[in-house]
Order: C-alpha cells, then sequence, then structure tokens
C-alpha cells in the first residue's frame, strides 16, 4: 500500500510540475481576458487570502483524510459541513459541524477502531488586512479558528479537545489572471482532556509555500509544500518532532457558483525526537488529501 500511495503521490506531482512548465502555451493575451478568481481555494492545502464578494454565501463539504503510519493499517477522515458568509468586503465568517471515520488496525499505540462518529463543530473569523490592487499583487489575510472536538483526530477515542488555529494567509499574483504564489504560516495550539481526566497539552507550528498556474478559465494546477513542528506545550519549548510534506494541487471551477479542490501531500522528510527511523509517523501521518466541494448563493 505504500507502494501504491508513493506512486500516485508522486505521478501527481509530476503531472503539477509539468502542467506548470507547459502553461507557457497559454498566451498572456488571452489570460489578460479571463475574469479575476478568488484565490482561498486554489491552493490545496494552502489557504489563499481570498474573502468573497459582499454578501456572498457559501455552503461547503471540505473532507481531509490521512493515511499510513509506522506499522498495521491506518485511514481516518474528518469532514466539515461549512456555512460561509461574507458580511463586508473585509471580513468573512464561517461555521459548521466536524463528522470524522478511523478505520485503525494493528497501529502502534492506537487501539483497534472502526467507527463513523460526529465530531464536533467549529468556526472561523478572516480579516482582509491588505487588499490586492492595481498597483499592488500581494493580499494577506488574518484568520482565527476556534474548533471543539469531541472525538480524537488521530485514534478516534472519545475527548474533549479544544483547538485555536491561527493562520496568516498570503498570495501573489505573479502574473495576471494566470500564476499565483501562496504563503501560510500557522500556529495551532490544542487542549485535550480524556475520558479518563489526562490532559494533554500541545502545539503545531508550521508554514507552507505553494504555486498555482491557470491552465484554463476554470481550471488551475500547482504544487505546494509544509513544514510542520509539534510541541508538548502552548510555549513552543517541548519539540517533539517534525514533518515536510508535498504534493500536487487542483482547482476547477464547474459553474460561477460551484467549484472544487484537490490536493495529495506525501511526507517526504521527517523526524522523531528520540526515535532514528525515517519520517515522523507518530505526530505526522504518511498521507494526506483533501476533497472540497463548494457551491455559492
Amino acid at each position: 500500500m505504500r507502494t501504491i500511495f508513493h506512486g500516485r503521490a508522486c505521478a501527481l506531482a509530476a503531472l503539477a510540475f509539468a502542467a506548470l512548465g507547459g502553461s507557457q502555451a497559454v498566451r498572456a493575451d488571452e489570460a489578460e481576458s479571463w475574469l479575476e478568481i478568488e484565490t482561498k481555494y486554489i491552493f490545496g492545502f494552502t489557504t489563499g487570502s481570498g474573502i468573497g464578494i459582499e454578501g456572498e454565501k457559501e455552503f461547503t463539504v471540505d473532507t481531509i483524510g490521512r493515511f499510513g503510519k509506522r506499522d498495521g493499517r491506518y485511514n481516518a477522515t474528518e469532514t466539515k459541513y461549512e456555512y460561509e458568509f461574507t458580511p463586508s468586503q473585509f471580513v468573512q465568517i464561517e461555521f459548521g459541524a466536524l463528522g470524522a471515520t478511523h478505520n485503525i488496525r494493528g497501529v502502534t499505540d492506537l487501539d483497534d477502531r472502526r467507527q463513523v462518529a460526529f465530531a464536533g463543530g467549529f468556526a472561523e473569523f478572516r480579516y482582509l488586512a491588505i487588499e490586492r490592487t492595481s498597483n499592488n499583487p500581494l493580499s494577506v489575510t488574518l484568520a482565527v479558528e476556534p474548533t471543539v472536538r469531541l472525538v480524537d483526530e488521530t485514534g478516534g477515542e472519545r475527548v474533549h479537545n479544544y483547538e485555536l488555529e491561527t493562520t496568516i494567509n498570503a498570495d501573489l499574483e505573479l502574473l495576471r489572471n494566470r500564476l499565483y504564489a501562496g504563503f501560510n504560516l500557522l500556529y495551532e495550539p490544542e487542549y485535550t482532556q480524556t475520558l479518563t481526566s489526562e490532559t494533554i497539552r500541545e502545539a503545531k507550528l508550521g508554514g507552507s509555500a505553494a504555486l498555482s498556474v491557470r491552465i484554463m478559465p476554470g481550471v488551475l494546477i500547482g504544487a505546494e509544500a509544509w513544514y510542520l513542528r509539534h510541541y508538548d506545550d502552548f510555549g513552543l519549548s517541548a519539540f517533539t518532532g517534525d514533518a515536510l510534506m508535498v504534493g500536487p494541487t487542483l482547482y476547477i471551477q464547474f459553474t460561477p457558483k460551484s467549484f472544487m479542490t484537490a490536493a495529495w501531500n506525501t511526507q517526504v522528510w521527517g523526524r522523531e525526537v528520540g526515535n532514528t527511523l525515517p519520517l515522523n509517523l507518530a505526530e505526522f501521518q504518511r498521507h494526506r488529501a483533501r476533497l472540497k466541494f463548494a457551491w455559492e448563493f
């Protein structure tokens, strides 16, 4: 299974980079005639700065899958059922419910589990701090996402988990209506209380860089890289390991009001404190995938 996943990720990555190289076939004057595109979802796991048009509403189904640990079989997903609206040109608000699935067998330190469960709820508040203009190709959004989980993301056991994801989402229009670069900075503290009253404090810190090229008016393809660090405290003093994940991205706009995002990341490097084995499969997974569908109204 590892070989299949690795081969699929490499093939998709090669396709993405081939598309990036071959995009020169798109004439610049043709791209100039294309309509502007909202950049929030065009970079895969990396989030762009776009917040939509004032008064716009949107419903999305956003599923993230995590696959592969050091041994055994590990498949887990978390799906957001999300309502999003933009009350002003600088503010976007989202909220919704979470669903989770786990299929775990023979993984060290995790109980065997096969389940589908309601997992909790979340909200997100986004503020457009720097707006793109004809003279400024850079756009920056600040985002805060509080989440309450009733099911542990990794192992699937019942917990009370509180997470506050804080991000800076930036993107740069490198070629008008055609080529975009995206960047994220992430700080994500979590507090968890188990059913046995054990308390766990941890945090993730990381950043990403992505490139997305518009090969057709409604199609963008690209690649991204994520570097993530894990700590056993909020203050970032108890470092436990890190990982580097890379992979291709795809965005397709079906109609002016509906679109999809797809992405695949593979861990290509990682380390666990106290473990000499390659990759970090304690705090992170071997592969992750994203599939998101959205409808605006």
